[in-house]
């Protein structure tokens, strides 16, 4: 009975937050319907500046071209002009029906598996996503809670030097040092946006790195807390309050001192970057992580993180 039970949870995702592969497929049947909604998104109800006329006019579809025309001159655009699905050969549900994919999984993606469900190549599909990652850093993103975790973790190769546990030695370019800063999630979260984190790859884990890092992501007068490590030492003269939970004592959690939320963060990147990518080289590893933190930092709008890379898409047009 308790099997039976656990087999049948419940759905987690409230109703107003749920976006199925039926609602997908409703809503982008085909790609003239893809056009249409990013016509909308970028020129309402048709009307945009056309370059002829020098003025607002209103534009209507050209049939058998994904462009839209001037009611006055003729003159033509594109709603794909400028972002990244132009001079795109691949059809635009595919690419719109990537983005569903990569918004509505928790751990990610791989190029292979839209390989395997689309028939492109996997080079078109590896590019694809490389170009949707690049819609999904936020480099202005400043965290405003007045409470703050912050940690360094290494990806890349087994380790050469050092302890397996450790962090690497100095001389050791096996791994990547990356560092992430994530504000402590409190139960007015999802009004106020907090909860969210950055993730930046980092060439050392120096003071001079970690403290800048700091200045540049958290508030003054904000709360930081973070293990032993030395390279910390000293933010309590930056205007921070500073509090340490010392790990190599085996201490892990002291009444409210712990780096439990950001180390939460990097499981889930590990297990994803291993359990889907397998491996991930230091070029790209920003973009994946970006790719990770864009998710978790819309966490709260279920299945709809699909609508907030789509309006990237837009934002980003050039």
């Amino acid at each position: 009975m308790a099997k039976c039970l656990s087999m049948n949870r419940r759905q987690t995702i409230p109703q107003h937050l749920r976006y199925t592969v039926n609602d997908f497929n409703s809503q982008f049947p085909d790609d003239d319907s893809c056009l249409e909604f990013l016509k909308e998104q970028r020129f309402p109800n048709g009307i945009t500046y056309c370059e002829k006329c020098q003025k607002e006019r209103k534009h209507h579809r050209v049939t058998g071209r994904p462009a839209y025309a001037c009611d006055y001159c003729g003159s033509m655009v594109s709603p794909m002009a400028g972002t990244i699905f132009e001079k795109s050969s691949t059809s635009l549900r595919l690419w719109f029906y990537a983005m569903y994919l990569m918004g509505s999984t928790r751990c990610g993606i791989s190029a292979k598996q839209i390989q395997r469900e689309t028939g492109v190549t996997y080079k078109t599909a590896w590019r694809m996503f490389k170009q949707i990652r690049s819609l999904l850093n936020e480099p202005d993103l400043k965290l405003d809670s007045q409470s703050v975790e912050m940690d360094e973790s290494y990806f890349g190769a087994r380790r050469k030097r050092g302890n397996k546990r450790g962090r690497p030695s100095r001389h050791d370019s096996s791994k990547t040092c990356v560092v992430g800063v994530v504000e402590r999630k409190g139960k007015t979260s999802v009004a106020t946006g907090k909860g969210r984190v950055i993730a930046t790859v980092a060439t050392d884990a120096t003071r001079q790195t970690l403290h800048g890092i700091a200045k540049e992501r958290i508030l003054p007068e904000s709360t930081i807390f973070t293990d032993e490590y030395f390279s910390y030492n000293g933010l309590d003269k930056q205007g921070y309050t500073h509090k340490r939970i010392n790990h190599s004592a085996g201490v892990y959690v002291m009444g409210d001192i712990h780096t439990n939320t950001i180390e939460g963060f990097w499981s889930l990147v590990k297990r994803g970057v291993s359990g889907v990518y397998h491996s991930v080289s230091r070029k790209y590893l920003q973009t994946y992580l970006d790719e990770y933190s864009f998710r978790y930092n819309r966490r709260d709008q279920g299945n709809l993180i699909f609508t907030s890379i789509l309006q990237r898409v837009c934002e980003r047009a050039v």
